[in-house]
């Protein structure tokens, strides 16, 4: 148990100490004026305050990711909490503030576009199609795991079939009507439902002295799979997630002020973080890892977040605090899929004032994850969560360039993202869903890569700064609005 509340007292320093610095290094202009009023068109570009803007990302970026992975990661035993602790302040917080920031001064530019501007032209059309399929996947994945649990809880009367299909009518009308209209309204009630079921489930654990265990190097799980690079693509949305850098763009678009941007964007991620906490600490309490390794071989991640919510809260309680876990995949379900949509009008020049250039664009999307359902959920994750480092790998590569651009310290972004460079190649080489190639074979076929991506970035970075200095402007770092008054 000390290590589980050394663990929340380390992310909750870390915001307050390495956050800070973050934004130091970062640099936010107070008088610089925000998309959201610049851009303002009623649809994406809506100024909303931190308060609201802080819960829509949280919802956004926090799906069945800080509960699915970190179940999943529970088998490996209490190593899973230092890659919470320091992934997250280290690295997803870092990884969140500057997508979220750096958009913020390019227009509120998705990440396709940000990679372009920054490691070259052909990355634009790479991170596009590494993008959608992401937020396709994620959509997908957010539509069955909390159809599976509605379907729990109303047996006989829905099944999961009509719940997808509820689901998806909702996704329909959060995608293409104005981000103010359902997602502004609805989600800080969804907020305090998730806040309320992750303190309930923490405190209960608590309460009732339940076993946590203490920090071990040791590798628990129970299959023998090895802690690298495999619990760093389990564990993602608790710790790094590429989705989030697909999220934070549609708050920067909202954010009133840049001096917000360290509660929006780095808090958030660590209140992830502390999520992600209390769902590994509540897998290894209740289970060990056979009998957990069990249950998720019977019901998945599902059933193991259902035995756990029932097992500590009770009938009442359990079923508020799963209603809690269900609310997380919808609320970042629905932003996948309208990111998804912004990156194809972003892509293609498409304005969408029009609902009608909304639909074409969405629908399409929503008739190929609805087919992706019918795949193994199983199957869908493990793609998910190589895509998914992937993002975060280019992201904070393009973090990195930014600040080293500007002669800032591009370290904060550079060694999280050669940390990740290396589990998720090395990840694709070894796994059966990539090359299959034995392990010691794809650590040394990661580790090659990773340093060939390390020269090329030193090789642009290099080439951009030496093109500034003979007065050839390779680069323009923000949009050129920071002479404007903030509108109040």
């Amino acid at each position: 148990m000390i290590t589980f509340l050394v663990s929340i007292a380390l992310l909750i320093i870390g915001y307050l100490t390495y956050g800070k610095y973050v934004e130091k290094v970062f640099g936010v202009k107070a008088e610089r004026n925000t998309p959201a009023y610049t851009l303002s068109d009623g649809v994406d570009y809506v100024p909303m305050n931190e308060k609201k803007n802080s819960l829509i990302q949280l919802l956004n970026i926090a799906g069945v990711g800080p509960i699915f992975g970190p179940i999943l990661g529970a088998l490996y035993g209490p190593v899973a909490f230092i890659w919470i602790v320091l992934g997250a302040i280290f690295a997803g917080a870092v990884h969140d503030y500057l997508t979220g920031m750096i958009s913020l001064r390019n227009r509120g530019a998705h990440l396709p576009e940000l990679a372009e501007k920054f490691l070259g032209k052909a990355f634009r059309h790479v991170v596009n199609a590494f993008s959608l399929l992401l937020l396709i996947l994620v959509g997908t994945v957010f539509v069955t795991s909390p159809a599976a649990l509605l379907a729990d809880l109303t047996p006989g009367w829905m099944s999961i079939g009509l719940w997808i299909a509820v689901i998806f009518i909702y996704y329909i009308f959060a995608t293409v009507l104005p981000v103010d209209k359902i997602i502004g309204r609805l989600y800080p009630y969804f907020g305090a439902l998730l806040v309320i079921s992750a303190i309930g489930i923490g405190s209960t654990l608590l309460i009732q002295g339940h076993p946590i265990p203490e920090l071990t190097l040791t590798n628990l799980h129970p299959e023998g799979l090895p802690i690298f690079p495999l619990l760093f693509l389990t564990i993602s949305c608790g710790a790094l997630s590429g989705f989030h850098a697909t999220q934070s763009p549609i708050i920067s678009r909202t954010t009133q002020k840049e001096g917000q941007g360290r509660q929006i964007f780095y808090g958030m991620m660590i209140a992830e973080g502390i999520i992600a906490m209390i769902w590994a600490a509540a897998a290894m309490s209740i289970f060990d890892g056979a009998s957990l390794n069990e249950l998720l071989a019977a019901g998945g991640p599902a059933g193991v977040v259902r035995e756990v919510s029932m097992t500590t809260l009770g009938a009442i309680g359990g079923t508020l605090a799963v209603l809690g876990v269900i609310v997380l995949p919808i609320t970042s379900g629905d932003t996948a899929f309208r990111s998804a949509r912004m990156i194809v009008a972003d892509y293609l020049n498409v304005a969408q004032r029009k609902i009608s250039s909304r639909l074409w664009i969405a629908v399409p999307m929503f008739a190929i994850s609805l087919v992706l359902t019918q795949v193994d959920f199983n199957l869908l994750w493990r793609y998910f969560s190589w895509a998914n480092q992937s993002t975060a790998m280019i992201a904070l590569w393009v973090g990195a360039m930014y600040l080293a651009i500007q002669k800032k310290n591009f370290w904060i972004a550079a060694v999280p993202a050669t940390f990740i460079t290396m589990a998720t190649f090395t990840y694709i080489l070894n796994a059966q869903i990539g090359f299959g190639l034995p392990l010691d074979i794809a650590y040394i076929g990661g580790t090659v890569i990773t340093a060939v991506i390390i020269i090329a970035f030193f090789w642009g970075l290099n080439r951009k700064l030496a093109a500034d200095s003979n007065g050839q402007k390779q680069i323009i770092l923000d949009d050129g609005l920071d002479s404007t008054p903030i509108q109040q």
